[in-house]
């Protein structure tokens, strides 16, 4: 008996062997990379990436190089084939990443990156390249801007950024880039001279390089580059409604998205980021002749004596009764008159992208209450309503009959207080400001809930960015990885596909969507079922106080 069992399973390990054998020799293998794999031309040389389940992918291609402070240039050629196989450097930050919080670390599970002030790369994922089966096909090319305000994040920073499985999904292809930010990028030093007239926008002006890289290599990584869509989520959201407002970017692009980044609606001023230039000299005790001696000025030494600039200049200007925001000056958008000559709410403004499809959104709690405010994040139903007695006085009752309203079915005490308006409002004001354009605007809401952590994260901020990109699997930490996850990011992530081919996002996997106009104030939820809404927060949106945007 025992001789007769030993030869069960010598024959079952026999038949299972050959089984693999059989779908190895039928399937393609998982990755392959090699000297002769995945090799594509670019202007300024072959590059070298990989292949991943069918998708070509290409990390770190230089788009441009930069002096300090200066305009972007064009790569300068290399011999050879470049080696495209892993992340390039990004931007250096202010505040360098020490210390996490563990439990929000764990949801969002950053990849911070290595820091060079040679930042200027781009990734690319696509189904075919040139010379490829299927490589001359012209495919819509989405090309994502990180968050981070403008001040930090990078295009690795989190693992909903891969594009594999979007440019899998959509046969499309995906790019993403890394470009200078927070000083490195809006330091004004226009005053200075004409060298430095570029220097207040030099972060967008490298957008608009990597934009004007894929319009001129785009076709051969298997891309229409006269059907480009940009998109990007807060900070990157907020940096496309600023390319919007770019005459230079006009034609680069085709359709936006903006994700989260309803606070972009009025750039800085030249004069008081001009104050802000000078106040760094001063820091540094350097006289204006010296102004090029910032060109050597170790980053760590210049990031501090920007952070001292900013909150001196800010001073300064409260007492000149200067009123500010939540998240008062700093590093962005420059009004220069010439890179950016018209405030985004201006009608000249709003001419330059008249016939560019947006959609616009926001997540349904965003910066929520709770998650900022410890003491309540499992607080009773009688402390909420305490803190909103304190926030709303005699409106109280009417803030929590609005937002039962909105929300009908919501159960948590917590939910009365962590509903946003901010994004809300400023996604809403931007899609009013565009409704009256020729080409449409569409409006979404992203309300699902997350169940990780006992559903204290809500819809958060970035919560819709796994969806938008198919990522559920990579982001379980974030999502959940539950079968309403998948769900929902095979809805979401085709209307951002839709988008990108056609400039609609309807799909037969969502209900009929139709362009938002104030009058109708039409808005997708996405949630576990995808609804049309009009006008749902209208009351709630109306005892809540405007933002600064």
């Amino acid at each position: 008996m025992k001789s007769l069992k030993y030869v069960v399973v010598f024959f079952s390990s026999l038949i299972i062997f050959s089984a693999c054998e059989q779908k190895q020799a039928t399937n393609p293998a998982p990755l392959l990379a090699g000297e002769n794999i995945a090799v594509a031309d670019t202007e300024s040389g072959k590059v070298r990436g990989y292949i991943h389940h069918g998708i070509f992918i290409y990390k770190g291609i230089p788009y441009a190089q930069a002096e300090r402070f200066m305009a972007p240039q064009k790569v300068k050629p290399w011999q050879g084939v470049r080696s495209s196989m892993t992340y390039g450097p990004v931007a250096p930050l202010v505040d360098p990443t020490t210390a996490v919080n563990d439990e929000s670390e764990f949801v969002f599970d950053h990849n911070w990156g290595y820091a060079n002030e040679d930042c200027q790369r781009l990734n690319i994922w696509t189904p075919a390249i040139k010379g490829e089966p299927n490589g001359d096909k012209k495919r819509p090319v989405l090309v994502w801007l990180h968050g981070g305000g403008h001040t930090a994040g990078s295009s690795i920073e989190l693992p909903s950024y891969e594009g594999e499985n979007l440019s899998r999904k959509g046969d499309v292809v995906v790019v993403s880039i890394n470009h200078r930010l927070n000083i490195l990028g809006f330091l004004n030093l226009s005053a200075f001279g004409d060298k430095y007239k570029n220097s207040a926008n030099a972060s967008i002006l490298d957008i608009v390089a990597s934009l004007e890289w894929v319009k001129a290599n785009i076709a051969n990584f298997g891309g229409d580059p006269d059907n480009v869509l940009i998109f990007g989520q807060s900070g990157g959201g907020g940096k496309v409604n600023t390319l919007l407002n770019a005459p230079s970017a006009k034609g680069l692009f085709h359709k936006a998205v903006i994700q989260s980044g309803g606070l972009g609606l009025s750039f800085q001023s030249n004069e008081n980021t001009q104050r802000i230039g000078a106040a760094v000299l001063e820091e540094l005790k350097l006289k204006p002749a010296q102004v090029d001696s910032l060109q050597k000025v170790p980053f760590p030494v210049l990031a501090a004596a920007g952070k001292k600039a900013v909150a001196k200049v800010m001073e300064q200007m409260r007492v000149e009764g200067h009123q500010f925001g939540r998240f008062g000056l700093s590093w962005g958008p420059v009004l220069d008159g010439t890179f950016l000559p018209y405030q985004p709410t201006q009608p000249e403004a709003q001419a330059i992208s008249a016939n560019i499809p947006v959609m616009i959104g926001s997540t349904k709690n965003e910066f929520m209450t709770s998650l900022f405010m410890p003491q309540l994040r499992n607080a009773s139903l009688d402390s909420v309503q305490a803190h909103i007695k304190r926030m709303y006085g005699d409106k109280a009752e009417d803030f929590i009959a609005a937002v039962k309203q909105a929300y009908p079915n919501d159960t948590k005490p917590t939910d009365l207080i962590d509903v946003d308006a901010m994004f809300r409002k400023g996604a809403l004001k931007m899609a009013e400001l565009k409704s009256a354009s020729p080409a449409p605007v569409y409006m979404y809401l992203f309300t699902w809930q997350s169940p990780v952590l006992d559903g204290n994260y809500k819809s958060l901020h970035c919560m819709e960015i796994p969806f938008v990109f198919d990522n559920i699997a990579r982001c379980e930490q974030m999502t959940g990885g539950t079968p309403e996850a998948y769900a929902l990011a095979d809805k979401v992530s085709q209307a951002w596909i839709s988008f990108a081919y056609t400039g609609n996002p309807n799909h037969k996997g969502l209900p009929k969507w139709e362009a938002y106009k104030p009058d109708n104030g039409i808005t997708m939820i996405f949630d576990n079922v995808c609804e049309i809404k009009q006008h749902h927060d209208k009351e709630y949106l109306a005892i809540v106080p405007d933002p600064a945007i």
